[in-house]
């Protein structure tokens, strides 16, 4: 059925085209917008809109039309929303009607021009004086464009789900809007936006497997990069005392609900600042977004009600699982692991790989009101600064929301001996067959060596917290065009 409406359209475009009628013309300047006449007419009164001597011009996609003869009503909807045209014989013309009829199909796009009125239900209606064919669509809407419903098909085409599912098109809109007031937040407190490279000859910041390419003119691997942290703590090192970036990030890893291979996430740096600053930081963040998007700190995700209100619990994370597996297998290495392999957990014979990844299979994927998760031990945080109080642990946070890691954070390492002697750790534990282990980067050593001021860094992720935002239960849903596999 489909293909033959494509060769019905497009006899109507050649047609057209041998009637010099260009089918993707250029030339309507729309001037107003649906939304705007909507909101500034949409409560006048029949009369008052009849004294108004103003015309109105407006483009977009035909999405309904209703023909009645001599006469027609249409919707087109463009970037603010769907507003009503009338097309009648007496006003445009016989000629100007047919040729609505004939060559005009629900997905063109059209440009219109006229006055306004009520209809007798009290809709808006541009009484259509002019219009011009501006795009000519070959493919016919989704069956019920209202209402596309085949998932797999709204992400491989997100343009038709756009298009069909206005509610959609409000997710991403949102999206921006959450980054331009994040933006807004960190300028406000006098971090300084950067942009940092995204291919690296050294897949540092993060652990986790890199995407590889080749630069053929310098005959080199390059990766990805899996995160931004390395070459911002560089910019701290140089004077950038307060730093931020928001920017993708590359991770060779699976597909979920909450995984994409390439996401969007937000660092920040600040110099003379700790872990627990950042905490109360992101609190006041993410309350902040929260009461500009939701109008709340209270609100539905899914089945949950997530309260946000401050402060946010804090846990420790060897405390909790104490208290859950108990002191024996916590303290006990051999019990620890045969725990993990009993789950099903890698933890490649490190005891903080073990105790995170039953961490949080038993309790994180358990935390839905906002909750700081500290305490991380030193072999998962290599980056990160040794608490003072016990050398076995950093000084670290993951917040957990909904169960899921929003941000992790951490008082920054800025001792060049001690990080040299991490990176060299976390190479023995790539030759053992972790491939999420770091990379040794000599480079941010030596930048070290010059003097890094103390610090604490935060990473947010914002495809994450966007679902939190905008109730999406899938990341699929936040991101325009997800990776798929190939049809």
């Amino acid at each position: 059925m489909e293909n033959e409406q494509f060769e019905q359209r497009k006899e109507k475009l050649d047609e057209l085209r041998s009637l010099g009628v260009n089918p993707f013309a250029n030339n309507f300047k729309p001037e107003h917008v649906a939304r705007e006449l909507i909101s500034g007419y949409g409560e006048m009164s029949e009369e008052e809109l009849s004294s108004l001597e103003d015309v109105f011009s407006l483009a977009g996609r035909v999405v309904a039309v209703r023909d009645f003869g001599k006469s027609l009503f249409m919707h087109i909807s463009d970037r603010t929303g769907r507003i009503q045209g009338y097309i009648k014989k007496d006003v445009i013309g016989e000629d100007e009607l047919k040729f609505f009829k004939k060559f005009v199909d629900l997905g063109d796009i059209l440009g219109i021009k006229g006055t306004l009125f009520k209809t007798r239900t009290g809709e808006l209606t541009v009484n259509v004086s002019e219009f011009s064919l501006l795009t000519k669509s070959l493919h016919p809407l989704p069956e019920k464009w209202h209402g596309l419903k085949d998932v797999e098909l709204r992400y491989r085409q997100r343009y038709l789900d756009l298009i069909s599912n206005p509610e959609v098109k409000e997710i991403f809109l949102t999206r921006s809007r959450v980054v331009k007031l994040i933006r807004e937040f960190m300028d406000q407190r006098d971090y300084v936006e950067v942009e940092t490279p995204i291919l690296n000859q050294i897949a540092g910041g993060a652990a986790a497997k890199p995407f590889e390419t080749f630069h053929n003119a310098l005959s080199m691997d390059l990766y990805l990069r899996i995160a931004p942290e390395l070459f911002l703590k560089r910019l701290v090192v140089g004077g950038i005392e307060r730093v931020y970036e928001i920017g993708r990030t590359f991770r060779n890893e699976g597909i979920s609900t909450q995984h994409n291979p390439e996401f969007t996430i937000m660092e920040l740096y600040e110099a003379y600042a700790t872990y627990e600053d950042l905490m109360e930081l992101i609190e006041e963040l993410l309350c902040y977004l929260a009461t500009e998007i939701k109008g709340s700190l209270n609100f539905e995700y899914g089945d949950l009600n997530i309260d946000m209100t401050r402060p946010w619990k804090r846990i420790n994370i060897l405390n909790s699982l104490r208290e859950t597996i108990g002191e024996e297998v916590l303290s006990d290495e051999k019990k620890l692991f045969e725990k993990a392999d009993s789950m099903g957990l890698e933890h490649h014979g490190m005891w903080g790989k073990a105790v995170t990844e039953i961490f949080e299979i038993l309790i994180g994927d358990h935390l839905m009101d906002p909750t700081f998760v500290y305490g991380f031990p030193l072999d998962v945080s290599p980056l990160a600064r040794t608490s003072e109080q016990d050398p076995k642990i950093t000084d670290r946070f993951e917040l957990y929301i909904a169960g899921r890691e929003m941000a992790n954070a951490f008082s920054e390492l800025n001792d060049p001996i001690d990080q040299k002697e991490r990176f060299q750790k976390q190479l023995e534990l790539k030759e053992r067959g972790d491939e999420e282990a770091h990379q040794m980067d000599e480079d941010y050593v030596t930048a070290l060596e010059h003097g890094m001021p103390p610090a604490a860094g935060a990473g947010i992720g914002i495809d994450r917290l966007i679902m939190l935002l905008t109730n999406s239960l899938s990341i699929r849903e936040v991101i325009f065009f997800p990776h798929l596999r190939p049809e």
